[in-house]
């Protein structure tokens, strides 16, 4: 099913603003926390969003992380991460754990995985990284369920400054 110039479907946040509340809370909560860097976490964002295919989501975290810094090309390389040469083994395993946790298999987090994301990562960082990962599915699952149209918050959060367009 094509979803080429799909409509909005309805406005989450003025049906539901508790709940979009309490969601903005808890991913404030985890950015906030100080366990993952910013550009890690951006990473984790982004690979989420392509895999989920959440248009609003990848379009916001790519010029978020424009903003902070990021290298146009390593946001080329996202969904070709294990291919490029552009990310650390830290970056790596975030990336790979963060599609293992979005797209959960059958046999769930492999021992590898696991062994390559503790090698990397505290205990610590590790939860608020799986916490990362919930936080942008849950955004990823409102935005493609209600097509949220990409870009159509850049001036209120400032994204508007990335200059992409």
């Amino acid at each position: 099913m094509s979803h080429t110039n799909a409509q909005p479907r309805l406005n989450f946040v003025e049906q539901t603003p508790e709940l979009v509340k309490k969601l903005q809370e808890f991913s404030m909560a985890i950015a906030n926390s100080g366990h993952i860097e910013p550009g890690l976490s951006l990473l984790v964002d982004i690979r989420a969003s392509q895999m989920n295919g959440c248009a609003f989501c990848l379009d916001m975290h790519v010029k978020e992380a424009k903003l902070h810094g990021e290298r146009e090309l390593r946001l080329y390389h996202v969904a070709t991460w294990r291919e490029s040469p552009l990310f650390t083994p830290k970056e790596r395993a975030a990336l790979a754990f963060t599609e293992a946790l979005t797209q959960i298999a059958p046999t769930g987090i492999s021992d590898e995985l696991y062994a390559e994301l503790r090698e990397q990562f505290s205990e610590k960082e590790l939860s608020t990284l799986t916490f990362r990962v919930m936080g942008i599915n849950a955004w990823n699952r409102l935005n493609v369920t209600f097509r949220t149209v990409p870009g159509a918050h850049d001036k209120a959060f400032g994204l508007d400054k990335a200059g992409l367009v």
